[in-house]
């Protein structure tokens, strides 16, 4: 029985440190298209921007 609490405790243990890693993952995939979406819809207004001051 002492042999199966042991197994238990390393096996939750791996798997709570697999959940924070998959989180951690998911985090920076979500902040990370975040940051190109706003940085594409900066260019955009930039280039914008710059095709209208040679138009005028």
């Amino acid at each position: 029985m002492s042999s199966l609490i042991l197994f238990l405790n390393s096996f939750l243990s791996y798997l709570l440190v697999f959940v924070l890693i998959v989180v951690l993952v998911i985090i920076a995939c979500v902040i990370g298209v975040k940051w190109r979406k706003s940085k594409d819809l900066k260019s955009a207004q930039l280039a914008e921007t710059d095709g209208n001051a040679v138009n005028q």
